[in-house]
């Protein structure tokens, strides 16, 4: 499936949805020009599913979460509302998405969207967990990211932001033995039944610390004999308030939370974030800012499918490579570090550009780079993806189709292995992505081998998009000349009382941002990952949302390996590239 170019008008949407909900919605203008209406509790799910069945359908939840209003003062004429549920939803074939809003009042609820989108089944128990909004008609609405006997809600207003506002921690024995028994997995609560009147459950019991969960995650095995009959995906061990803690730092000083997001993304995690408050600021970027932006996110695309590459063949049996290929991710991270100063978190981009210019004698670094790593990968392919034994492990494995994918929200590798070409710096360019050539690779059988596949042409990719950079690379400034932007240069402050002011407050109190609402969504590393941000006039955020995609693609996974075998769970983990900080934020 190709991407149809949008020809309609953004807002073409509207004309269609008046043909049967004219009068029941209400439009909002936002900084990032998305469609955005508001609609009735009443309504929204009569409303989501004429958006779901359209003849050019929004196929894709992609994120659901909600506000906290009732500490907003520019709501410029919003409905009134103590709460707000959103709705982020995607239309391939229109390349274009829309935002549906509901306002809630205190304790009010709203009704599930689970039957028309499956996976808004673990974004809901997130809205619920995080704000206590209730979503009526959920199958199973609980806590997903705390513990079930937490109390209260952490992104309601009310509740405290610093571990200072709160009572010291502690952890005696009692305690110990409640922590642990609230961990007691009881099948019955997740709906499990047992295979026979005289026969119990079977189960298996994988992490939260094993090597094959790839980070802090849970996953309970309901099993008959080798056979998985069902399986319960338990995340929030890696939880730490990401979005919580956006509502306490300076726009500029929450950069560097973002690389941790993903700490394999590296940038790239920034790259969303900046982007959504540029646009609330209204700055430009300059075009070499641009420029290194891009190449820099290649290179920690570049680490990452490397990683993940040689990872996917450990958790297959093979040894070997991945000690080859963490060798030449030293390589990357030696240029990386060179530019930065950092290797993994460099929390080096900022609003506006870049925090400097590239060194003297980038270009080497990077030429030495693009010479060593195509060899290498014709090297590792050979020897790896020709195995026999990794393609009877992975070929027809952890199989799904694109429909499936669709409706799961999953992006990435893992939609175009089922033969989606869909990739957001082709479809929708965002840093100048539009002026590199690049293929965008695609196969179609959906499995964990076709999936190993894309990452691998992704790194040729990501090279050839880097030489570009290298051949291409922009005179100009690395910084955009805007107030709400990075900091002067230190030597105009002693010539002008005005860049002295501007100076100092911008690193003492930071920048005010213009009231609104403006979302960035970027072709990361592991798929679609978007930052949702909301300014009320402030230097700080008044509500920060984070859409990763590892959250999405391991609410997929029952669906997945439902009636596989123990090992096929494995692989199907080695194959979507998780990390459970990405998952859990």
């Amino acid at each position: 499936m190709s991407i149809i170019d949008n020809a309609l008008s953004k807002h073409a949407v509207f004309d269609e949805l008046n043909a049967k909900h004219q009068g029941r919605y209400t439009i909002q203008e936002t900084a990032d020009g998305i469609p955005t209406i508001w609609v009735s509790t009443e309504h929204v799910l009569d409303v989501l599913m004429t958006l779901r069945t359209l003849p050019k359908p929004y196929v894709m939840l992609v994120d659901l979460s909600a506000i906290d209003e009732r500490l907003r003062t520019h709501r410029h004429g919003l409905p009134p509302s103590d709460f707000t549920v959103f709705y982020h939803l995607m239309s391939l074939e229109r390349n274009s998405d829309i935002r549906v809003k509901v306002a809630l009042k205190e304790g009010q609820s709203t009704p599930s969207a689970t039957k028309i989108y499956p996976n808004a089944n673990w974004y809901e128990r997130e809205a619920y967990d995080m704000f206590g909004i209730i979503f009526d008609g959920h199958p199973h609405l609980t806590r997903i990211l705390l513990p079930k006997y937490w109390e209260g809600h952490p992104l309601r207003k009310e509740y405290h932001a610093r571990a200072t506002e709160f009572t010291p921690y502690f952890l005696n024995t009692a305690k110990q033995q409640f922590e642990q028994e609230n961990l007691r997995f009881v099948p019955e609560e997740w709906g499990m039944k047992r295979s026979g009147r005289d026969e119990d459950f079977m189960f298996l019991n994988i992490g939260p610390n094993h090597p094959s969960a790839h980070g802090a995650f849970r996953l309970v095995l309901q099993l008959d004999g080798e056979e998985i009959v069902d399986c319960i995906p338990d995340i929030g061990y890696h939880h730490r308030g990401a979005e919580k803690m956006a509502e306490r730092q300076t726009w500029h000083s929450f950069i560097p939370y973002t690389d941790r997001i993903d700490y394999l993304g590296g940038v790239m995690n920034e790259l969303p974030y900046i982007m959504a408050v540029e646009k609330l600021a209204g700055i430009t970027v300059p075009e070499r800012a641009q420029t290194i932006r891009v190449m820099m996110s290649e290179f920690f695309r570049i680490t990452n499918n490397l990683l993940y590459w040689g990872t996917f063949i450990q958790d297959a049996g093979g040894m070997t490579p991945v000690f080859y290929m963490f060798a030449d991710r030293q390589k990357a991270y030696d240029v990386i570090e060179a530019v930065t100063g950092y290797r993994m978190h460099p929390a080096w981009f900022r609003i506006g550009g870049t925090a400097h210019d590239l060194p003297n004698g980038w270009q080497k670094l990077v030429r030495d780079f693009l010479d060593w790593m195509p060899k290498r990968i014709d090297e590792y392919v050979k020897a790896t993806m020709t195995n026999t034994v990794l393609k009877g492990r992975t070929q027809a494995v952890a199989q799904y189709d694109a429909k499936q994918a669709l409706a799961w929200g999953v992006t990435g590798a893992g939609l175009r292995a089922t033969g989606i070409d869909f990739d957001l710096r082709k479809a929708r360019p965002y840093m100048g992505y539009e002026n590199f050539d690049f293929e965008v690779p695609v196969f179609y059988n959906g499995d964990a081998y076709d999936r190993c596949l894309v990452k691998i042409e992704e790194i040729r990719q990501s090279l050839r998009i880097i030489e570009q950079c290298l051949n291409n690379m922009p005179s100009g400034a690395y910084k955009a000349e805007h107030p709400l932007a990075v900091p002067p240069p230190k030597d105009r402050t002693l010539q002008d009382i005005e860049t002295l002011i501007n100076h100092f407050v911008s690193v003492s109190w930071g920048p005010v941002m213009p009231a609104g609402e403006s979302c960035a969504m970027v072709e990361g590393v592991k798929g679609l990952n978007s930052y949702y941000v909301t300014s009320d006039n402030s230097t700080m955020s008044y509500r920060t949302r984070i859409r990763t995609p590892t959250f999405a693609h391991l609410q997929q996974m029952p669906s997945v390996i439902n009636g596989s075998l123990v090992s096929d769970a494995i692989i199907y983990l080695a194959s979507i590239d998780i990390v459970m900080a990405d998952c859990d934020r």
